[in-house]
């Protein structure tokens, strides 16, 4: 990785996020940035923001205070911050971040291939020919090619996930968003969602991922950034995190997973 990136590799600014639900403050002045081509790992014990961080980057969550740029587009609001985006201005920024769910969040009535297939159509107006062949192509890279004509309920844990994998790439987005992506599965399934995961981090496909799978992590990500009661702690490479965290919270998280921390 070079250090020396022009303004124009930044995909994604955070700047100072904060966001309270009633009284409880879940992230506290979060400022993350995140280059093209990085996958960035955000650990933490549960509850301690990640999964609201990913939420306010794609505006499911409103932040209330702090900015989020896109490619240098601000999300959520124009004019300096005075007007929310409206839900078209705010669909089209959302179709630049692709995200997948823990829960696999896939349409029960409609196929594999339509699944994919769906929000190019509908919210990128783009040829349905083009996407149909594109959505074969992304379906073979996470193979379920054969699978393309089965219906959701038909799938395994791990086939659904890399469907929602699939149908996020089918928007061409500018970064991916992965929210433990693997935690609803049988242990038995989590491999293969993690190694078409960890394919497009070798094709520097920019993510940001949620995940409680250290091992991956280590393996996968360019940065780890460590998250604790709502506070960015710690920002280190793979290497430097796991073999020498420089936090006690940081020490103390990896003390729980057994022989990682050396």
């Amino acid at each position: 990785m070079h250090e020396n990136f022009q303004t124009s590799d930044m995909v994604l600014q955070i700047n100072g996020i904060s966001k309270k639900f009633d009284e409880k403050t879940v992230l506290h002045d979060v400022s993350l940035q995140v280059k093209k081509g990085e996958t960035i790992c955000l650990l933490g014990p549960s509850g301690c923001g990640k999964s609201t961080l990913l939420r306010c980057i794609n505006w499911l969550e409103t932040p209330d205070a702090g900015s989020i740029h896109v490619t240098g587009v601000r999300m959520g609001v124009r004019d300096n911050g005075v007007v929310k985006m409206n839900d078209q201005d705010l669909s089209q920024m959302r179709a630049r971040i692709g995200m997948v769910f823990q829960s696999f969040a896939l349409w029960p009535h409609l196929s594999v291939l339509d699944n994919v297939m769906l929000s190019p159509i509908h919210v990128q107006k783009r040829d349905k020919k083009t996407v149909r062949e594109e959505a074969m192509l992304l379906l073979q890279k996470v193979g379920l090619q054969d699978h393309f004509a089965q219906f959701p309920a038909k799938l395994s844990g791990g086939q659904k996930q890399r469907v929602g994998i699939a149908r996020a790439l089918a928007m061409k987005p500018e970064v991916l968003l992965l929210d433990e992506p693997t935690s609803a599965l049988d242990p038995m399934l989590v491999g293969e969602v993690l190694s078409v995961i960890q394919s497009l981090a070798q094709e520097q496909v920019t993510m940001v991922i949620v995940t409680h799978e250290m091992q991956f992590a280590k393996q996968v990500s360019t940065r780890v950034v460590f998250m604790d009661q709502g506070h960015v702690v710690e920002t280190a490479t793979p290497d430097q995190f796991f073999s020498h965290p420089a936090t006690e919270k940081a020490q103390k998280f990896l003390t729980r997973f057994h022989g990682l921390n050396h």
